[in-house]
């Protein structure tokens, strides 16, 4: 009983510990998933210093089931709020929220360059900027600056197509040629044409017309081309 007290209690505290940390330092997790990792990985560890084997599985095994009731609870939306943080505006209406920004502990010239990264340069131009409970920033442009849209030209677009993969790194994906009800032999007949080989081929992929694309290991040289510039010594 005392092994079960003392995983809630390590398990509670880490998580008061990341909260009062901030959304900062767990980005792209919310904080119980980044705790979960943590602690799973310091408890498997353990018998490696401690030699104590069984003691490190009640504790993993109480570890993971602690997790997944807290996943549970949060499909709940009345504790959903009580498990996740709350997102935080950062710039609203194009105007900076300095209380925001040190609610996350964030210095202003981070958030321009969060915002760079993202292909923004001017905070004006933002109708709203986030940061989520993951630690991400969304952002969303005001109307008159974000990219046009084909509705808003009125166009017909075709749908969205995704190439299929069907070799990749050397290897035939078999169950993409089953879901395209093709076969090897069918593969083989268009490399041949082609004039490619497997082995050589580092990505190919079934295009909307029928037709394949292959990527192979060949590298086009264009020297002193300015616009095939590569940074770095290697030109």
């Amino acid at each position: 009983m005392e092994t079960f007290y003392r995983a809630i209690i390590v398990f509670i505290a880490g998580y008061i510990f990341l909260r009062v940390t901030g959304k900062k330092a767990v980005a792209q997790m919310h904080t119980f998933d980044l705790l979960y990792i943590l602690v799973l990985t310091n408890i498997i560890s353990t018998p490696v210093e401690v030699g104590n084997i069984g003691k490190s599985i009640i504790y993993a095994t109480i570890t993971v089931i602690l997790y997944k009731i807290l996943v549970r609870l949060s499909l709940h939306n009345k504790l959903r709020w009580l498990l996740y943080e709350s997102p935080t505006v950062l710039i609203h209406n194009g105007d900076i929220d300095r209380q925001g920004l040190k609610k996350v502990r964030m210095p202003m010239n981070e958030l321009l360059s969060q915002l760079r990264v993202k292909g923004y340069i001017d905070t004006q131009n933002i109708a709203i900027a986030v940061m989520e409970s993951t630690g991400n920033i969304s952002v969303i442009p005001k109307s008159e600056h974000r990219p046009v849209q084909p509705n808003d030209l009125k166009l017909k677009v075709s749908k969205t197509y995704l190439p299929i993969p069907l070799i990749m790194d050397s290897q035939i994906i078999y169950h993409n040629l089953k879901y395209l009800k093709l076969d090897r032999d069918w593969l083989y007949n268009e490399l041949e044409k082609m004039e490619e080989k497997v082995e050589n081929i580092i990505l190919a992929t079934y295009l909307e017309n029928g037709t394949l694309f292959i990527d192979n290991n060949a590298i086009i040289e264009h020297k002193s081309d300015p616009y095939y510039y590569k940074p770095g010594r290697d030109n």
